[in-house]
């Protein structure tokens, strides 16, 4: 049978999509099918390389410069319709929609209303025309200051969406990176500042996500965007908490988190990091996990909220100022059956 959980697909650059499914026996026989328009499809299916690995197929010769959903379905009638999860932009690989989801109810997140990216500074002009066909009503920053003023966003100039400056300074709390003086003692020194990092979203920043929902509410079924540098920390606790508020399952919000892990190379970014927080290039290594992705960052944000609330509820009431009716608006607007 066709899990429906495990359906991931994602557009590469060049305009290929990839197609990812998992299924609860071998015989099962799934068909892939673009809801498109126009042009050429050609599908290229892979089987499996390992007992547990995902089945794969790659579609090509579909329209550039809009979305295009793909309908997945078994012998047996189980059928999943989603769009691409990260969208192919040149200029900011970690660009995605984190809608699809169902939550313990049955519902799901509408696809094309909530999204999360790294900053788009370098987005190129086929970027910014696959932009603007989102129809965006929001863009959440949580870049710090000198960050936004040194690469500032390139957006659509046509119906432009509103820019919402929240500054984050990770770890600002903890006082970790002034007290180093450039020199990191260890890469487990830098793991566990990550998840002080994370912790510290949950707990110390917690008004900063409360300014969010409050400009998302005041407008009327937005499209929003929410980014910082990399799109995992800061931008992964925004989703994270849309999520919780509309009922999914911490499960899918940790596996929507650690997808950041297959689109932003650490290798890539590792010197501008390291020249933006000032840090000695003595010991690569121990600088990686401040770019990493790991289940162990969110986590600790979660875990800050189990520790210190009741539940979850109690936590998005007291602390981002989202109560029954806040919720029930929330999931009006962002669930379909």
């Amino acid at each position: 049978m066709l899990i429906s959980d495990a359906v991931h697909i994602w557009r590469v650059p060049e305009g290929d999509y990839h197609v990812e499914w998992q299924t609860s026996s071998k015989d099962t026989e799934v068909s892939v099918e673009a809801l498109a328009e126009g042009g050429p499809v050609s599908t290229e299916y892979r089987a499996p390389e390992g007992e547990h690995a995902a089945y794969r197929a790659t579609v090509s010769g579909l329209p550039l410069g809009r979305r295009h959903f793909f309908r997945l379905r078994d012998q047996h009638g189980n059928e999943v319709l989603a769009a691409e999860r990260r969208l192919g932009l040149q200029g900011s690989p970690n660009f995605r929609d984190f809608g699809g989801y169902r939550n313990t109810e049955g519902q799901q997140v509408k696809w094309g209303y909530l999204f999360r990216s790294g900053h788009l500074a370098k987005l190129s002009d086929e970027d910014i025309a696959l932009l603007a066909s989102l129809e965006l009503d929001l863009v959440f920053d949580f870049r710090q200051q000198s960050e936004q003023l040194s690469e500032p966003s390139r957006l659509p100039s046509e119906r432009p969406p509103l820019i919402c400056s929240l500054p984050i300074a990770p770890g600002n709390n903890s006082g970790f990176l002034q007290s180093i003086d450039g020199v990191v003692p260890s890469s487990e020194a830098m793991f566990e500042f990550m998840v002080t990092v994370n912790r510290e979203l949950a707990l110390e920043e917690a008004g900063v996500y409360r300014r969010m929902f409050e400009e998302i509410l005041a407008q009327d079924s937005a499209r929003y965007l929410v980014h910082c540098a990399a799109g995992k920390d800061r931008t992964g606790f925004a989703s994270a908490l849309m999520l919780l508020a509309l009922g999914v399952p911490e499960s899918l919000v940790l596996r929507d988190y650690l997808l950041s892990a297959r689109f932003f190379k650490p290798e890539v970014e590792l010197e501008k990091v390291r020249a933006k927080y000032r840090l000695s290039d003595s010991d690569r290594e121990a600088i990686m996990p401040m770019l990493q992705v790991d289940e162990a960052y969110l986590r600790a944000a979660l875990e800050g909220i189990h520790s210190n609330f009741p539940s979850i509820e109690a936590y998005l009431s007291e602390m981002v100022g989202l109560g029954r009716s806040e919720i029930a608006e929330l999931r009006g607007r962002y669930l379909q059956a």
